[in-house]
Formats: C-alpha cells, sequence, structure tokens
C-alpha cells in the first residue's frame, strides 16, 4: 500500500510539473519551399528570392508566405489581422538573400517584383544605388494602399 500511494504521489508531481511547461513560439524566419509554397493572398507560386516576405504570427508561430510585400500589406488590411502590429515581417534582402527586419529594412522604389509593387528591401541603405529614391517600411505601407488592386 506504501508503494501505491508513493507511485501515485510521484506520477501527481510529474503531471503537475509537465504541465507548466510552455511551448516557445518560434518567430525566426521558417524555410521557403521555393516554386511549391504559394503566396497567401494572390496564391501566386512564391519563387523569386529577392522579393519575397513572410509574416509570423508571434502567438502561435504561423507563419504566411507572400510573393511581395504589396500582398502582405493588402492581405493585413483585407483579412483585418489584429494582431499586424505585433507580427513579426521578414522580408529577403535584394542583394544578399538573407532574411531581414521588414520594418527596419531600407526600400528602393523602381524595381521588377512578382506583383509589380517595385519595393525591394535592404539592410543598408549603402546596398541602394545613389540615383534611386530611399523610403522606409512605413512609406511602403502607405504607397501600395494608395496602388491597391
Amino acid at each position: 500500500m506504501r508503494y501505491f500511494f508513493l507511485l501515485l504521489t510521484l506520477t501527481f508531481s510529474i503531471l503537475s510539473f509537465s504541465g507548466c511547461d510552455k511551448k516557445t513560439v518560434s518567430t525566426q524566419p521558417a524555410e521557403v519551399h521555393w516554386d511549391r509554397d504559394m503566396c497567401v493572398r494572390c496564391a501566386m507560386v512564391v519563387s523569386d528570392r529577392d522579393n519575397t516576405t513572410q509574416v509570423i504570427n508571434p502567438a502561435n508561430g504561423k507563419v504566411y508566405m507572400f510573393d511581395d510585400i504589396g500582398c502582405m500589406v493588402l492581405w493585413f488590411d483585407n483579412e483585418k489581422i489584429p494582431w499586424k502590429d505585433k507580427a513579426v515581417i521578414w522580408i529577403t534582402d535584394a542583394k544578399t538573400g538573407k532574411w531581414i527586419d521588414a520594418r527596419t529594412a531600407y526600400y528602393d522604389t523602381e524595381n521588377i517584383t512578382p506583383m509589380a509593387y517595385g519595393f525591394s528591401a535592404h539592410k543598408s541603405k549603402d546596398d541602394i544605388a545613389k540615383n534611386q529614391e530611399i523610403v522606409d517600411f512605413d512609406e511602403v505601407v502607405k504607397r501600395v494602399r494608395k496602388i491597391g488592386r
């Protein structure tokens, strides 16, 4: 009988502690399955390695892929995403192809992009040609909303 209560107490303790574990949600860029993943908004296959954007819901880690930053902006608006201000947004650097924070990136404005919004991201202003206009994330959002589609 003593062993039964000891086993019961031990089992209860283990179950209690395991209930306290929180799963960590990753907000790091997800792997892209080029030419297979589809843009959440326009359903075009994601294949342009210089202009891909991904959004991560920080509450659950769900990843949303976009072929163009313009699709992302309009998706936030059209779907009325309540967590958009908390979203983690990654975009590929047009020069290196590496993931960078879309909110802190610098954008040039006259590029050929999958959905023709024309904005390509750069980690550094120095990576943008001297004759190019440079805008920030907020300006990209304003201009995409103005263009619409």
